[in-house]
């Protein structure tokens, strides 16, 4: 080939697109925006899905909820497949867990997961206030997709044998995040410390 100057073409790998923004259901402004950044914690939300490579080519789906004071990852969900049920269920547990205050900010993409009526109701029940990133805009959410970066990078992410083994491989990393992975931005403490020194000056 390389005699006859010719090359081959590699074929890209399938990457599956998690948000898809081409949807009927409307959009919500991006609130933070022009809002100053959070001083505490469950002032600020931010959410996304991300891919889980399992073997044989298929897939599963991971979404989270971060804190963006804490930088803790305050609820997540692994699921076969990335319909609305599985930001329903890090939403639910969220609230469960951290019952926050009404007012909060909840900021993610524009998929339609997020937009969904089940999903813009538990929102309302809950008094919390929906964000969206503007069109096209990754850097509207620039805090899990760094989260996401460092979560595939630090778990030196390969193909899982099912969703079983993702499951306990990503549970296993997001405790390590929240307890014991330190921040520069939380001076050098894990997101579970800082919030616990928050708690203790109060």
């Amino acid at each position: 080939m390389k005699t006859l100057g010719l090359r081959a073409i590699q074929p890209k790998s399938f990457v599956p697109k998690t948000t898809d923004s081409n949807h009927c259901l409307g959009y919500s402004p991006n609130r933070l925006l022009d809002a100053a950044d959070p001083t505490g914690i469950d002032q600020v939300w931010v959410g996304d899905i991300t891919y889980i490579p399992l073997d044989g080519g298929t897939f599963c789906y991971l979404a989270t909820l971060m804190d963006l004071f804490s930088r803790r990852i305050v609820s997540w969900h692994l699921h076969e497949d990335m319909t609305e049920h599985l930001v329903l269920s890090a939403l639910r547990a969220a609230i469960k867990e951290r019952q926050p205050p009404t007012g909060i900010i909840h900021h993610t993409d524009r998929g339609g997961q997020y937009a969904g009526n089940d999903y813009r109701a538990v929102l309302r029940r809950a008094g919390i206030g929906q964000s969206m990133s503007r069109p096209d805009n990754c850097y509207d959410n620039a805090f899990m997709e760094s989260f996401f970066g460092t979560f595939k990078t630090e778990l030196e992410m390969t193909e899982y044998q099912s969703i079983q083994e993702a499951l306990k491989e990503v549970a296993e990393y997001i405790r390590y995040y929240n307890f014991e992975r330190r921040h520069s931005a939380l001076d050098y403490r894990s997101p579970a410390q800082f919030e616990q020194l928050i708690h203790s000056q109060k």
